[in-house]
This record gives structure tokens, C-alpha cells and sequence, in this order.
């Protein structure tokens, strides 16, 4: 992901990561992007089951009746694990996880752990008791699906009232001090509802969101033919930015990020060249140490059946099960190759991406949309809208406030 607001607001300095060692047990949650050692945040897809039928489920969600696979003492067991190898975060999503009974229960051990506890669900479920109970189990976050104003959405969500009944989960959220957020997928059918987002944010006094490029994946796989052409993101991503200074300016600053297309960081980056070029330079370090998509690495997947992928959204690819194997013992086997090779990217990556002097802030950009458009893991993402003139030169490396001489990234500094 992209900090919007971190990088181009200048709320993030790379001292404050520095602070910290870059360790990703001791940062806080909004400097986690910046951590040197990259143990995987984990979104575990709880549940297939939902109790709406969203256009874009990258899930292909089920109905909300039925069993789950996964039953609360082997979950335990999973949390655990996770927490000892260093986990700094359990994503619950799904479905919708919030039609599991043992959510709470999970999420709370999961925080007794040590872990930070996140849940990504599309609000309607978040009564003013449930909010009190997720409140109580000192959840860090509550990301809630959104997709533009009241008619937008509900067309996406497949239910009417789905607007209705997210805004009241926000307020019920809002009610309890739970920190809640907003998440944005981007396409051709929702890119001009973007300022209406920008206006639930200021209006209901929201404190971030996240714009999702659209991945080709599940559901979503259908609506390839919606994907913002590359002259229409570049201008989404303007509006973006510019609508996030224009909040920053007028007192009311708000965390906002950019999510599966790394892209976003070397356009942003340029744009600052132009615009303060002081900035820029420490942008750029920060933008190294993001280190850009970091599927397999970074961060990890496990399914509603216990398979572990590299991402939520590349279920093709299945390393192994946490079932009948520790997600800690899979994640770092050697002989699992396409996972060993995610974690060297750079050799592997082709395309224009392997001439791109921007690889090392942004690691290739998104493989399961590659793979999805081209039916090559190593293609070039089709969703990288740099053009071939703003990606030629050499290659672009940031100066480590932390080295003596301030000279180009030591060997210590980029290990």
C-alpha cells in the first residue's frame, strides 16, 4: 500500500520509522509499511460465507447459512502459531466474518497473543452490541467496504439497504472510540464516486480509507473489462491526492492509502519532484524501505480451508495447509518455489518491469494480475500506467538518512 497522506502531506518523516529499528514487533500501526524485517500480516478469509452478493468478491462469497471448516480450537491453534513466528497482524475477512459466532472470541485471543487484530467486513452487521463487544477485545481497526453514494453501492453489494446499514456500523463503531475506516475498490463503474467518499470522510468525521485498485481475481475477474484504462487512473490517482492535500489544508487531515497497484508511489514520487523536490528526496526512502508489492513476503493469505496463498487474491496458487501443517514451517520452506521466488522478485520479474528503474519501490507491482491478464506469473502487470519514458534511466536510489556520509543506501542499510 501507498500512504497518500504519509508521503505527500509529509506526515511520516523517515526518522520516525528509524525510531523504532524498522522492527515490525515494535512499530506502530501506521509505520508497519516501513519495516525492514517484513514478517507477513496474515488475512485470514475466515469464512466463504456473506450475507450479500457483492459484484467484485474476489472471495465468490456464499450464502451466509452453512459450517465452517475451520472450527474455533484449531483457529486458536493457527493464532497461536502465527504470533510465535512473528505475525504483527491477523486480518479477519471473508466472506463476511462477522457471520461467524466466534469472531470475537478469535480476534480477542488473538490480541492476548500479542497480535494487532484487524477485521475487514462491509459493516452491516455491526449493531450497537456488536460494536461494544469488538470494542472490548481492543481491536486495533474496522476497515467497512464502501462503494460510492447509496445507489452506487447497493447496485454493488446486490442488497438493498446495504448503504443504509453500513453508515449505521460506522456510527455504532464511531459510538464505542473503535478507530474505523473506509475501503474503495476503483473501476470504470464507481472511479466518479471517489469525492463522494471524500465527503463520508469529512462528513462523518472518518479517519482514513483505502483506494483498491481493482484485481483481477474472483468476481472481479468479470469486471476485467471495467478496469480503469491507464490515462483513467493516473487521473484518479490525481484526484486522490489532490483531495487529500485539500483536507490536509483545511485543518481536517485524514489518513488515506492506496492498495495493489505500486505504481502509485513512483507517479507520486514524480509529482513531488515537480512540486518540492526536497520532499521527494525523503519520499523516495520511504518508498524503498514500502519496497512495493510484497505478496509472499510481506504478506500472506490463509483460506477459509486452511490453504495458504501468497495473497487474498491468488487462490490458484496454493503452498500448502495450515491443517495439516504450521502456516510458520510453510511460509519459510526453501522448496516451495514460486513461494522462494516471491521473495526474490527482481530475478524473476520480465517485461517492462524488468527494465523499470523503479523496481525497488515497487517490487514488480501485482503477480496475480500479471498472471490473470497475460497466464504469466513473471509478465509485467497490465495495470502499471508509468509510461515507457518515465520508467527508462537509471535506476533510482534513495539516500539513507542513517548512513555517515549520507551516500547512496549502504549494504546495511538496504539488507
Amino acid at each position: 500500500m501507498i500512504g497518500i497522506s504519509k508521503l505527500y502531506c509529509g506526515t511520516v518523516e523517515p526518522s520516525d520509522a528509524l525510531r523504532y529499528g524498522r522492527h515490525s514487533g515494535k512499530l506502530p500501526s501506521h509505520l508497519l509499511q516501513f519495516a525492514k524485517d517484513k514478517k507477513p500480516v496474515v488475512v485470514w478469509n475466515m469464512t466463504r460465507r456473506c450475507n450479500l452478493k457483492c459484484v467484485h468478491c474476489y472471495a465468490k462469497a456464499v450464502d451466509e447459512e452453512g459450517v465452517d471448516e475451520i472450527g474455533t480450537a484449531k483457529a486458536k491453534e493457527i493464532i497461536a502459531d502465527l504470533a510465535a513466528y512473528g505475525a504483527p497482524v491477523m486480518l479477519f475477512s471473508g466472506g463476511e466474518p462477522l457471520v461467524r459466532k466466534d469472531l470475537v472470541e478469535l480476534a480477542h485471543y488473538a490480541v492476548g497473543q500479542g497480535m494487532r487484530a484487524v477485521i475487514s467486513t462491509n459493516g452491516t452487521l455491526i449493531t450497537k452490541a456488536k460494536a461494544k463487544e469488538l470494542k472490548d477485545v481492543g481491536l486495533s481497526y474496522v476497515g467497512i467496504s464502501m462503494d460510492g453514494g447509496p445507489e452506487i453501492h447497493d447496485k454493488f453489494r446486490g442488497v438493498p439497504g446495504s448503504f443504509r446499514k453500513a453508515i449505521a456500523g460506522i456510527e455504532n463503531c464511531q459510538a464505542e472510540g473503535l478507530k474505523v475506516g473506509l475501503r474503495f475498490t476503483l473501476n470504470k463503474r464507481n472511479a466518479g464516486e471517489v469525492p463522494v467518499l471524500f465527503g463520508l470522510l469529512k462528513d462523518l468525521e472518518i479517519p482514513r480509507i483505502c483506494f483498491y485498485h481493482l484485481v483481477y481475481s474472483g468476481r472481479g475477474s468479470e469486471l476485467i473489462k471495467e478496469d480503469l484504462d491507464h490515462a483513467e487512473t493516473r487521473a484518479v490517482v490525481d484526484l486522490i491526492i489532490d483531495q487529500t492535500k485539500a483536507l490536509f489544508d483545511a485543518g481536517l487531515p485524514k489518513e488515506v492509502l492506496t492498495v495493489d497497484n505500486h505504481a502509485d508511489g513512483p507517479y507520486l514520487w514524480q509529482r513531488l519532484l515537480r512540486e518540492d523536490p526536497r520532499r521527494a528526496a525523503e519520499v523516495l526512502e520511504l518508498l524503498t524501505w514500502n519496497e512495493g508489492n510484497n505478496s509472499g513476503r510481506g504478506i500472506g493469505c490463509i483460506s477459509w480451508d486452511g490453504s495458504v496463498h501468497a495473497d487474498q487474491f491468488w487462490r490458484q496458487h496454493i503452498f500448502g495447509n495450515v491443517l495439516t501443517r504450521p502456516f510458520s514451517e510453510i511460509w519459510d520452506d526453501p522448496d516451495i518455489e514460486l513461494l522462494a521466488k516471491l521473495k526474490n522478485k527482481k530475478k524473476w520479474v520480465g517485461g517492462r518491469c524488468k527494465v523499470c528503474r523503479f523496481m525497488d519501490i515497487c517490487g514488480g507491482n501485482f503477480r496475480a494480475r500479471a498472471e490473470a491478464y497475460y497466464g504469466d506469473v513473471w509478465a509485467q502487470d497490465p495495470a502499471c500506467y508509468l509510461t515507457d519514458e518515465e520508467i527508462s534511466g537509471e535506476p533510482v536510489i534513495s539516500k539513507h538518512s542513517a548512513c555517515p556520509d549520507g551516500g547512496d543506501a549502504c549494504a546495511a542499510c538496504s539488507d
